[in-house]
């Protein structure tokens, strides 16, 4: 029972406080005057009677109403309904002003109203929330003061403070109320009928008529329905209200904020409407109670109450908005604001909210629209039914309840399984089992139902409704009932909203029990014209106290007379419904191993407990795997508790190991939580294996499994004791009673918390029971029960703390091995234990000072595990009532507990220790170069295996990896040696090794073993020689040594300086290797870097030399250069820029040798062989030469990049060069790097242009305002530089003008015939490839014979002899006769050549060769810095914008490549497959724009256009394209000394920045790998394959290159340029210098010391052809992968380091020599040969090694002193070439009759066939069949034929040809001959024809004496002027010639003259 209304209050406006813009309101009247006892009156009503502040307002407003909820100290809600209406008084405004000044405030000219208007509330406090019947009782109190009703007041108020109704049961009392007031009675008799109704006893009949109504005596009769249960709330229709206010998502979003625990704010302009939403967000949340600040009403004084740190659910009015926004905006911002007027609710970012798991939450969302909005299901129906409206407000109210209380039903059902029960009596104590509810659930990874048990809510659930005896409601019968109905329809929403419907309708019953009484009769106040008039309207009257005190104490004097109504509390057992069914994952598979697992589980424990380990070790592999699943893991426990005896079983090692192992792998699987319950199953098994390990010492499992997570989580321990309490005390209560035996506990533990459902619904069922009889027990019965209860909970803690110790405390407790673990301690212990105290408390009781291990430095071990026990004993006997006493004798065991188990530890570990150890594989020690040390002696690690799946067996074969060994760490190396895991490859060593300065990548990855099961910790190392270390260091390993490796490995990879890398340290440091037993690990190293770092910082230090003025250096000619060198000396020091310093003291201006040795420097000797010029001044420079050398950058200072040494037009000054530098990036200006020998183009090298200068530089001339006056100097200078280089060339210098490109020599115009004209390729294909085949290139290519039709040129013309050969023509490089057309549109527009026909495979197509204007210079340019630049028709040179690749593209597109090659970890994705990420990684693609637009500046040049290269800031991809297209153009580059001569010129001297795109030093580490000159070699490697007889060195020399140019074994390919060289004095090593004849400081010595000995660089295919162009197909389809991005040999590791490789092969040779020959069994010859395992090129050597190699070893065998490789080889190819001659046969080189597989190559493909007559150059009918056949086959020549036509028979380097007459010997005529000089071979060769493949003579060079003019003699040819003869003096004889004129007599002699001056 309960009083309807605790208080009356009548509260007005405070005339006397007010002060400023706000008034106060205070209380008038209060009934009654004295507190309830059990009800304190709640203080600050007046504040929540006017939320918005007490003001008086001009014009009476209307009454309103409503409710706010206040919450007094003990969380109790108290409810206020506010009743205010309006009361006239004078204008206190007008009073003040009539005694005072006229306020500031006021607006002069506002009338002032005479009357204002007061607010007054009636307010009713009760602890019931019937907010309809307080609306009508308020207002008839408010009726009968206006209306001046007859009752008086008092009664009224007097009946309502005595009405007493039934909380709930839905009726009320069977009394009438105490005065029913006759409206007849007059008022004057109101206090005598008052006695006399005291008197006065209305009879039965009356009582049962008034049996739900009250009255207040004013004529009014109300029905109160008060609910028939009160723990289901009311709600009205404020749910349904909420959730057209704010829609279904948006009510789902507030609804799991509240859950979750977030602060959640209303914001509407209605108060009534707040508290209802307030109310419905409550109701929805049923059956969790809301414990967090609740305020559905915030008066505007309190809004600093928003900024409490605490969840809160508050409503505020909309008047307050910006307010509460500026509170809500400084705070941090984590409030969820819904409007309801505006229907939006605001989720700040920075809170996350998680949402109802999946499916539930689709489900909820349908239900909820099936409610709300049902016609939506049938919108779309042809014939919808006539009418669907939704249910009434009231009843959609419920429906949307239902849907809530399904969705709990859902979420909650099955959690009675999960309750322990710890105590009974006196109260039950339930503790509740989160991990065990979310494992079941399969919900263990779910953040919403995770906070939800951890909140406050769900905790006061478990209290409430843990307990099993007590009332029962709807949720009840939901989660025991209705759980299988619910499962069943969950996927059919009409049967879901049948359900609903069912669910609702008790709601709504339970709200309106009696729906048919609705017999309201309540006075409402009269609308009469005159009611507002306020002169109508009293002020509401004092009340008399003393009548309302009367009716108060008679009603309670009665009460307590009337006998008490005892209605009896349905109390009951709780059923628990359902158990969880099998573990559901989230998808709702039922996760279950196959029986066969299961078997294979059972049939191994079998094995080892039947000592039968043979069998038992092959079915390891396969348990391991098995006991991934859950179910094998159950199996796995209770086939282990099978074996155990009375608590023990003792095993033998072997079964002891196996035993633990699988231990160890059924635990690491289990998460931290033990959800499944499996550590808990298990903790029993761990302390009864064990095994003896000497007189009286046992070795428990529990040592062994102590390193996994679970152990050290408090709320497991906390889970596992509260389950075993519960089982005891059920024990003690069946023993108690007698009647039923206990299962035994180890059938308890074997079912464990997932399956334990009989013992479980035992232990609540009995505490049910007991809870009904303890009010029948008596006293000393009951202190009994109390009494063993504590005790059983007491020696359970006990039982704990030995158990928690066992596992705790680790074997070598010397070790602080447990102590750095996480999660010990964590606040989160507590979040899953329910405290019956306040929470806030336990927590930070919990969370005390130490935070359990953490503090590892600061103690030892047993203090940790003693504090750890400590807080988990505190814990659990706080909670489950153990007395003090206890407590306390508890606190002083737990000490002496662990002490004694460490005592017990001692012995075991030290017995341990001398147990035979396991066998492990011996570490094999690797192989070192000389100078190499190690750093890191060789730490045991695995080498797992990583994507590529050859050396796993995955592709058949041995599975290789994973292996077992060692990694060590040198100063060069970084090395795995080992033995693979597999028994059956046991024997074969795999080694994997890369230089550590190719380290790119290093991670941190964990790694679980297959066998051992534990994970950990380990290493991938990324290399970019493209290997992948992938390591898990063995647990023998400390994780600080791993900790030292990875710093000694940083320290290496990034020394500071470049001096720190080995190819400066080798050799040089003391010993640095790292012990693994000495204290500082890094003791040597330290001094070590110290001394790099000082000679670094000396250096470092010497290059900030002040600026001064510089002497030049005295040479031999230094007279000749005076006048250049002062202008120089001049230029330096006034132009000198700010950021160039002067070369420091390492070059002195008197050292002659040092700038000796600039010239012999690779630039000087490239430079003489082509001809542009030498320094000796023993030849007076001829002028006409158009190049000079010049010294102008010979101290670095104009561009601190480039050589010391430039070749420049002859006509350009020094001081124009410094001026012209500043235009280009990093002033790198145009210079000349090679020039054309037979066209006489030059190919310039140069930076991009600075922004600023590009458009200046470019600006059309005959702009009509530009003029020299406007472009600046520099401006001017560069188009004078540009001149300069153009007027160089012949054809510039040709009297027939520009557009005679074809005629270089007038020879050549002679003899250029229609072969000539097909064989010219057109380059505007090129063009348009590389420019991207736009149609819009802006202006650039305006010119051209853009009109003329594209033709096919049959080569049907005239036949041309088949010894037809045209210098210009070139080799295409073919494809095998794909006949793939080029993707590029041949109808484009060009200005280089008219319209052509494509080609198949990309060539270009053949066309007329039409003799056009071209430019004489083309600049290739990028695109973005060439906009704006305009083409002018008379300019002579022309830019081709292109776009490169920048370097971030290389790098990214690099990392993908690696990721593509060497993938770190197997897949099977479709999206993941080799090709797939190859094509990704965009390689090719760089590759091919890189040859693409090589092939264009070959092109170029060919066709007697110079090229100037200027890209980037001209380091990377310009010297990419300039190298490329020397190599492609010129055969010397294709030699040994060629290549090293082009990559030391126009790499290394043109200042790559190798040392910066290697990231090789500590500065460069941020930079990334970019490997440019990588990409070059890959593109020299794609030419290589395409023409494969054109190169001397083999395709390992570039491998070899590729591979050391990052393993800084070298110091070649080290520093950024020559100035970087000079200044750590590295560019010159005198060769007396070395004092290590192993050490080879410069690759290039490496290999030709090397290939001395062996012929691996070489090419056996080597066959060049004279003045061989090549241009190769640059398509993506033509290109290959480089087999050394995927090939690995592991037996030996990279080959790169031939005498590791060597000597490896001499160890390995000698282990298999047998020490006994075994004469019995034939010994077979054959052998395996493995792919990614042995070196194919050593094992399957080809013929021709192999034929070398056997000629050694017979050399060897007859005692010969050995020859070397190369003269045997030469011999061979001489004898081969004088036989071919001898059989009169085409001869070509020996080495193609020596090449097997020579029908696979290019050129035999690639072939015209002008003599077959087959047809048109589309058919290259070149049948494979063909080819290889050595016949030949009719009306076709033999192929030897066909080759003969494009081959010579020597090798020639054309300098300088055409005819002369020559004189022959005595009485011989003048003849005609093809003459050609030859500067390489210094010759001059003659030839019958020009077409002729043999010589018919030869003049050595060597043995000219002099070149003089000559005169006519006999038989001469005629009317030739006589200054065309020359005779020229051999030491022999004098051979008289004549040219065709004097100009090109003198052109030869000046030829001859300068190659003997060269010489």
């Amino acid at each position: 029972m309960a009083r309807l209304a605790d208080y009356f209050v009548v509260v007005g406006y405070d005339l006397d406080k007010r002060g400023g813009s706000e008034g106060q309101g205070h209380i008038l009247q209060r009934f009654p005057e004295k507190d309830w006892e059990d009800n304190p009156f709640p203080q600050g009503i007046e504040l929540f009677c006017q939320p918005n502040g007490w003001q008086l307002v001009p014009e009476r407003e209307r009454p309103s109403f409503f409710v706010s909820v206040l919450t007094d100290i003990n969380s109790e809600r108290h409810y206020c309904a506010c009743f205010t209406f309006w009361e006239g008084l004078d204008n206190p405004q007008l009073q003040k002003a009539e005694a005072s000044e006229v306020d500031e405030d006021e607006v002069p000219g506002l009338v002032q109203p005479t009357q204002v208007f007061a607010p007054k509330s009636l307010v009713l406090v009760s602890r019931l929330d019937h907010t309809e019947v307080f609306r009508n009782c308020l207002g008839l109190i408010y009726a009968v003061h206006v209306d001046s009703l007859s009752v008086p007041l008092e009664t009224v108020i007097g009946n309502l403070l005595t009405c007493v109704i039934p909380v709930a049961g839905g009726s009320q009392i069977n009394e009438s109320p105490v005065c029913s007031l006759n409206l007849s009675v007059p008022q004057a008799l109101a206090c005598d009928w008052l006695l006399g109704c005291f008197q006065d006893q209305p009879c039965q009949e009356e009582r049962e008529e008034s049996l739900r109504t009250i009255t207040l005596g004013a004529g009014d009769r109300q029905v109160i329905q008060t609910p028939i249960n009160d723990s289901l709330p009311v709600s009205g229709s404020s749910v349904a209200h909420l959730f057209r206010q704010l829609g279904i998502v948006n009510v789902l979003y507030l609804f799991c904020a509240a859950l979750t625990e977030h602060k959640i704010l209303f914001l509407s302009s209605s108060y009534q409407r707040l508290t209802d939403a307030c109310r419905a967000l409550l109701a929805i949340m049923f059956p969790l109670k809301y414990s967090f600040t609740y305020v559905p009403i915030l008066p505007g004084k309190l809004l600093e109450v928003l900024s409490t740190p605490t969840p809160f659910i508050i409503g505020v009015n909309s008047f307050f908005r910006s307010e509460t926004q500026e509170l809500v905006g400084s705070m941090t911002l984590d409030v969820i604001i819904a409007d309801l007027d505006g229907g939006t609710v605001t989720i700040p970012e920075c809170v996350h909210i998680s949402l109802l798991p999946d499916p539930l939450l689709q489900q909820t969302q349908t239900a909820l629209s099936m409610v709300l909005d049902p016609e939506l299901e049938i919108a779309d129906h042809a014939f919808p039914p006539s009418s669907t409206q939704p249910s009434t407000l009231k009843i959609q109210d419920k429906e949307i309840r239902a849907v809530f209380l399904w969705l709990f039903g859902q979420l909650f059902h099955g959690y009675r399984w999960c309750l322990h029960i710890i105590r009974i009596h006196p109260e039950p104590v339930i503790r509740f089992h989160k991990a065990a509810f979310l494992g079941q659930r399969a919900l263990t990874e779910d953040d919403f139902l995770m906070k939800v048990l951890d909140g406050m809510a769900f905790a006061g659930f478990i209290s409430e409704r843990g307990p099993p005896y007590r009332p029962t409601d709807l949720f009840d019968d939901l989660i025991a009932n209705q759980v299988e109905r619910i499962r069943q329809e969950e996927c059919s929403p009409h049967k879901v909203m049948n359900h609903i419907k069912e669910l609702a309708e008790q709601l709504f019953k339970n709200e309106n029990p009696y729906p048919a009484v609705a017999m309201h009769k309540v006075q409402r106040p009269a609308e009469s014209p005159g009611h507002n008039d306020p002169k109508n309207l009293a002020i509401f009257p004092p009340l008399d106290d003393v009548t309302v005190q009367l009716f108060i104490d008679h009603a309670a004097a009665k009460l307590q007379t009337a006998p008490p109504v005892v209605k009896a509390e349905l109390k009951g057992m709780v059923p628990s419904g359902p158990p969880l069914g099998d573990i559901v994952d989230r998808h709702g598979h039922v996760l279950a191993n196959s029986a066969r697992r299961l078997e294979v589980v059972r049939n191994c424990i079998t094995y080892i407990f039947d000592n039968k380990m043979l069998e038992a070790k092959k079915l390891m592999p396969a348990v391991l795997r098995a006991l991934k699943g859950w179910a094998a893991r159950v199996c796995l426990t209770q086939e282990l508790n099978q074996h155990v005896l009375q608590n023990r079983a003792v095993l033998d090692d072997q079964q002891f190991d196996y035993i633990v192992r699988m231990m160890n792998c059924t635990l690491q699987d289990c998460s931290h939580m033990d959800e499944h319950g499996i550590a808990a199953i298990l903790l029993p098994l761990v302390t009864a294996f064990c095994r003896k390990l000497g007189a009286g010492i046992t070795q428990f499992a529990y040592s062994c499994v102590q390193e996994h997570m679970v152990w050290t989580n408090m709320q497991f321990w906390e889970a596992m004791f509260y389950s075993d309490v519960q089982n005891h005390i059920r024990a003690l209560y069946l023993e108690a009673d007698g009647g039923e035996q206990s299962t035994s506990s180890r059938g308890q533990q074997e079912s464990g918390p997932a399956a334990g459902g009989q013992e479980l619904l035992g232990a609540l069922e009995l505490a049910s029971e007991q809870s009904r009889l303890w009010p029948t027990l008596s006293k000393e019965q009951q202190s009994e029960r109390v009494q063993k209860e504590e005790s059983t909970v007491f020696s359970q803690a006990i039982h704990y703390a030995n158990r928690m110790s066992y596992l705790l405390l680790p074997l070598d407790t010397s070790k602080n091995r447990l102590l750095n673990r996480s999660g010990i301690g964590d606040v989160e212990s507590v979040s899953n234990s329910y405290v019956t105290n306040s929470i806030a408390g336990s927590m930070a009781e919990s969370y005390d000072t130490e935070s359990g291990f953490e503090d590892a430095e600061s103690s030892d071990v047993a203090n940790s595990v003693v504090r750890f026990i400590n807080r988990f004993v505190d814990k659990v006997c706080n909670e489950s009532g153990v007395t003090n006493e206890h407590l306390k004798a508890l606190h002083t065991m737990i000490p002496d507990i662990v002490q004694m188990h460490i005592e017990t530890l001692d012995a075991v570990h030290r017995e341990s220790k001398r147990l035979p150890p396991i066998q492990k594989p011996k570490l094999l020690r690797p192989i070192l170069l000389a100078g190499e040390e190690l750093v890191m002696d060789g730490m045991r690690v695995h080498l797992i295996s990583d994507g590529r799946e050859e050396a796993t067996g995955a592709l058949g074969g041995p599975p290789l990896l994973p292996a077992e060994g060692a990694i060590f760490l040198t100063t060069y190396r970084l090395i795995f040696k080992g033995t693979p895991n597999d028994p059956l490859v046991g024997e074969q060593v795999v080694t994997r090794s890369f230089p550590i300065a190719s380290l790119t990548k290093e991670k941190r990855i964990s790694v679980s073993l297959s066998m051992d099961q534990f994970i950990q910790e380990g290493l991938q190392l990324r290399s970019c020689t493209f290997q992948l270390l992938k390591i898990a260091f063995d647990e023998e390993v400390a994780s600080d040594l791993a900790e030292v490796f990875r710093k000694h490995m940083h320290k290496l990879r990034y020394p500071q300086h470049v001096q720190g890398t080995f190819a400066f340290t080798v050799g040089q440091s003391g010993k640095t290797l790292v012990e693994h037993k000495t204290k500082d690990k890094n003791q040597s190293i330290k001094t070590l870097s110290k001394n790099l770092v000082k000679s670094a910082k000396r250096t470092i230090g010497r290059q900030h030399v002040t600026r001064k003025k510089y002497s030049p250096p005295t040479w031999e000619n230094r007279s000749s250069l005076q006048s250049e060198l002062d202008e120089d000396e001049l230029s330096v020091s006034e132009e000198l820029d700010q950021g160039s310093l002067t070369l420091s003291s390492t070059i002195r201006s008197s050292d002659r040798q040092t700038m000796s040795n600039v010239v012999e420097r690779a630039c000087c000797r490239d430079y003489q062989r082509l001809g542009l010029g030498t320094l000796s001044n023993s030849l007076t420079r001829s002028k006409n030469e158009p190049f000079r050398i010049s010294t102008v950058n010979r101290m670095y200072t104009v561009c601190r990049s480039y050589p010391g040494l430039l070749i420049v037009p002859q006509s350009i000054p020094d001081s124009t060069i410094q001026r012209i530098s500043r235009c280009y990036r990093q002033n790198r200006f145009p210079v000349v790097c090679w020039r054309n020998s037979r066209t006489k183009a030059v190919l310039l090298r140069s930076a991009g242009l600075h922004a600023k200068g590009v458009v200046g530089f470019f600006k059309s001339p005959n702009a009509p305002s530009a003029g020299p006056s406007q472009a600046d100097s520099t401006s001017l200078e560069q188009e004078k530089y540009m001149q300069a280089i153009i007027s160089s060339m012949p054809s510039y210098c040709e009297p027939s003008g520009r557009n005679t490109l074809g005629g270089f020599t007038s020879t050549h115009m002679s003899t250029s015939d229609s072969s000539d004209k097909l064989r010219q390729p057109k380059i505007g294909a090129l063009m348009k490839q590389v420019m991207g085949g736009k149609e819009d290139v802006p202006g650039t290519f305006s010119r051209g014979a853009l009109g003329q039709r594209a033709r096919v040129i049959s080569l049907s013309q005239p036949r041309v002899s088949g010894k037809a050969r045209n210098p210009p023509g070139g080799k295409w490089g073919s494809i095998r006769g794909s006949g793939r057309l080029s993707a590029y549109n041949p109808e484009v527009g060009n200005r280089l050549s008219s319209k052509e026909s494509p080609q198949p495979n990309g060539g270009p197509s053949e066309a007329l060769f039409l003799k056009q204007q071209r430019a004489y210079l083309y600049i290739i340019g990028d695109k973005t810095q060439l906009k704006g630049g305009k083409q002018d028709s008379f300019q002579q040179w022309e830019v081709v914008p292109i776009e490169v690749c920048d370097v971030r593209q290389v790098k990214n597109s690099f990392k993908k490549l690696i990721k593509a090659c060497v993938p770190s970890s197997a897949t099977s994705e479709p999206s993941m497959t080799f090709h797939r990420c190859l094509e990704e990684s965009e390689w090719m693609c760089l590759l091919h724009r890189v040859l693409q637009v090589s092939v264009l500046v070959v092109e170029l040049l060919d066709t007697g256009s110079s090229v100037m290269v200027s890209l980037e800031d001209g380091w990377d991809v310009t010297t990419q394209v300039v190298s490329l297209v020397q190599l492609l153009s010129d055969p010397y580059y294709r030699t040994f000394d060629g290549f090293r001569l082009l990559v030391e010129k126009e790499w290394l001297s043109f200042g790559h920045r190798f040392s910066h795109r290697g990231a090789q030093t500590l500065a460069s580490q941020s930079s990334g790998f970019t490997p440019v000159f990588l990409q070059f070699l890959d593109c020299v490697h794609q030419i290589h394959l395409q023409f494969p007889m054109e190169f001397e060195f083999s395709q390992y020399y570039l491998k070899f290159l590729a591979y050391h140019y990052v393993s800084n074994r070298f110091r070649t390919f080290l520093l950024d340029s020559d100035y970087e060289r000079i200044e750590l004095g590295v560019l010159y090593e005198e060769k007396g210098e070395r004092k290590n004849p192993q050490v080879c400081k410069s690759v290039w010595d490496y290999i030709d010391r090397l290939n001395k000995k062996t012929p691996i660089f070489f090419n056996y295919m080597f066959s060049p052809e004279d003045e061989e162009v090549l241009r190769p197909y640059s398509f993506i389809s033509n290109l290959k992968v480089w087999d050394f991005y995927t090939e690995e040999t592991l037996s030996e590791g990279p080959s790169y380091d031939w005498e590791l490789v060597q000597r490896g092969r001499q160890e390995r040779l000698a282990e298999e020599v047998p020490d006994k020959p075994d004469t019995t069994t034939p010994k077979s010859q054959r052998r395996i040969v493995w792919p990614c395992y042995d070196s194919r090129s050593r094992v399957v050597p080809d013929a021709i090694t192999k034929l070398l190699q056997d000629l050694q070893s017979l050399e060897a065998e007859l005692g010969l002193p050995p020859e070397k490789w190369k003269d045997t080889w030469d011999k061979i190819k001489a004898n081969q070439r004088t036989e071919a001659k001898l059989e009169n046969r085409p001869s070509f080189n020996s080495s193609l009759l020596m090449s097997s597989n020579l029908s696979h190559q290019r050129r035999s493909q690639g072939v015209y066939l002008p003599e077959s007559g087959v047809g048109s150059s589309i058919n290259l009918a070149m049948d494979r069949e063909t080819s290889t056949t050595s016949t030949p086959v009719a009306g076709r020549p033999s192929t030897s034929t066909l080759y003969s036509q494009f081959q010579s028979t020597e090798s020639e380097n054309r300098s300088f040809e055409g005819i002369l007459f020559k004189k022959g010997a005595l009485l011989k005529p003048w003849k005609p001959r093809w003459f050609v000089l030859d500067k390489t071979k210094h010759q001059l060769r003659y030839y019958e024809t020009r077409q002729d493949k043999e010589f018919k003579g030869v003049i050595e060079l060597a043995e000219v004496e002099s070149v003089i003019p000559g005169t006519p003699s006999m038989g001469a040819p005629k009317n030739i002027e006589e200054k065309a003869f020359f005779d020229l003096k051999t030491t022999k004889r004098v051979y008289n010639f004549c040219a065709q004129d004097s100009p090109n007599a003198q052109l030869w002699m000046d030829s001859i003259q300068s190659c003997l001056s060269d010489a």
